[in-house]
Parts: C-alpha cells; sequence; structure tokens
C-alpha cells in the first residue's frame, strides 16, 4: 500500500501548535474482569481526521462510548474539550451504523435530521426556524435535500447513512464519531459518504472506525489500531495486512518509534 503524503504536510500549522481537544492517560476498561482496553494513551488535536482499526472485539466501540462519557473508565484519565465526557456532549456527535438503526420507525428524512437539534430545544419543545434551517443545509450539504419528506425507511442504504450524517451536523459539532459509515453500502454510496467527510477535513475533528482501511488510509491524518492497546501510526507506517482485515502479532515493525505510544 502506498501513500503520496506525509503525515505533517496532511496537519495545518495551527493543528501542530494547538491544544488537545481530546487527550487519554493510561486509560483502561473492563466489563467485569474482562479486560477490553490497557493502558492506552494519546491526544487528538482541532481538526484532525483520524481512522480507527482493529479487529472486532478489540475495542473500538468501547472506546468511542469512553469518550462520549457512556462508559467510565476502569482507570486512568480522559478529558474531551478539557472536561469530563459526559459534560462534553453538547460538543460532540456519533454517527451509527445504518444496521444500527431501526429503518421501520415511521419518520421523515427532516424529522430524523431536526432530532439532532433536540439537545437546543426551547422550553416550549417545539423546533424554532433556525433549527428547521439548520436541517435543511445539513441535507443540502449530504446531498439529500430533494429527499427531506421522503420516509426514512424508503432510503437505500447509502442515503439513510447520509442521512444520519446530516442529522450529526445538524448540531454543529467540534468532534464528529463515526462508526463505520461505509460498511454494507455499495461503492458509489462509499464514495458519496467519503466525498461528504472530506469537505469536513479540517473544519471538524474527526475520528472515524473503519474496516475500509485501503480507501481511508489516504484521507485521514493518522491511525489509531486498537486491539486491546492502541497503537499511534502515521498512514504510512500501517501495514498493508490491516487492509484486508488481517491483525496479526506483531502488529507492525516499530523499533523505537516515537508515535507508538502503546506497545500491544
Amino acid at each position: 500500500m502506498t501513500v503520496n503524503m506525509k503525515d505533517d504536510d496532511k496537519l495545518a500549522p495551527s493543528q501542530l501548535t494547538a491544544k488537545p481537544i481530546l487527550s487519554c492517560e493510561q486509560l483502561s476498561f473492563a466489563y467485569n474482569t474482562h479486560i477490553i482496553l490497557k493502558g492506552v494513551s494519546f491526544q487528538v488535536n482541532p481538526g484532525e481526521y483520524i481512522a480507527i482499526i482493529g479487529p472486532n472485539g478489540g475495542g473500538k466501540t468501547t472506546l468511542l462510548k469512553l469518550i462520549m462519557g457512556f462508559l467510565k473508565p476502569s482507570s486512568g484519565k480522559i478529558k474531551v474539550f478539557g472536561e469530563e465526557p459526559a459534560c462534553a456532549r453538547t460538543k460532540m456527535a456519533y454517527v451509527p451504523q445504518m444496521l444500527r438503526f431501526d429503518r421501520q420507525f415511521p419518520i421523515s428524512v427532516m424529522e430524523l435530521v431536526l432530532s439532532g437539534r433536540l439537545s437546543r430545544l426551547p422550553w416550549h419543545g417545539i423546533y424554532r426556524e433556525a433549527d428547521k434551517l439548520a436541517a435543511w443545509e445539513a441535507l443540502e450539504k449530504v446531498g439529500l435535500a430533494d429527499y427531506s419528506q421522503y420516509p426514512f425507511g424508503n432510503l437505500s442504504g447509502g442515503q439513510a447513512q447520509r442521512a444520519l450524517i446530516a442529522r450529526a451536523l445538524v448540531s454543529e459539532p467540534q468532534l464528529l464519531l463515526l462508526d463505520e459509515p461505509t460498511a454494507s453500502v455499495d461503492s458509489q454510496a462509499q464514495a458519496d459518504i467519503h466525498a461528504i467527510l472530506d469537505k469536513l477535513c479540517g473544519q471538524i475533528t474527526m475520528l472515524m472506525v473503519t474496516h475500509d482501511l485501503q480507501t481511508a488510509i489516504d484521507k485521514v491524518q493518522r491511525v489509531f489500531c486498537v486491539q486491546g492497546g492502541l497503537l499511534n501510526l502515521k498512514p504510512q507506517e500501517v501495514c498493508e495486512h490491516f487492509a484486508l482485515g488481517l491483525y496479526h502479532r506483531p502488529l507492525i515493525n516499530l523499533p523505537n518509534n516515537p508515535t507508538s505510544q502503546n506497545k500491544l
């Protein structure tokens, strides 16, 4: 696998000097006695686009839940925008896998996107014109403005995933977390989703769980390989086997590599 750009070439000068918006220090998590993550440490700067890869059961989704504050660490520290994760949720948005969202729920595309503004509703619980305008603009960003009144369940897989991205964007997040946004959609839908994320790159900090590493590798600035611990890699350091889903041990030969913060 080849990469045309050096990792530092993808970072704006402000990203290299900015205060991290997300930091983990010796983060560990276990379900009862089953250890999922151990000794994870990393920082994320504003505007970065990072892919999170690793085998099923390696801890990727658990890491997202910890970042969002839905789980509490067994040990270690995690700060999002300098706060406890649960206190920073209004600055974050999450895009689930389309397959985890109930497609049969009777809701229009516009209503789905508007639900991303629920935390901003006034006391009377009615959407304002500003909310509706924000939802319309979000639909335009993902190319679904013409489908605003369609039932969500009638959308194709790729369209449904784009609608979920619009639902996240309407909350105007500073940190966007995506859980396999291109899973189970065709190649054209994957290209459409990556085109949307490309336009957001640098405007929003993005962490994307993905198995589509071969496509993502040329777009992201860093790669986190999560397999119990965390390897912090530049795209050109990622073993080509990972793109095939072969997360072998040793994962990659990185002697004296300062970007590798945790040895697995």
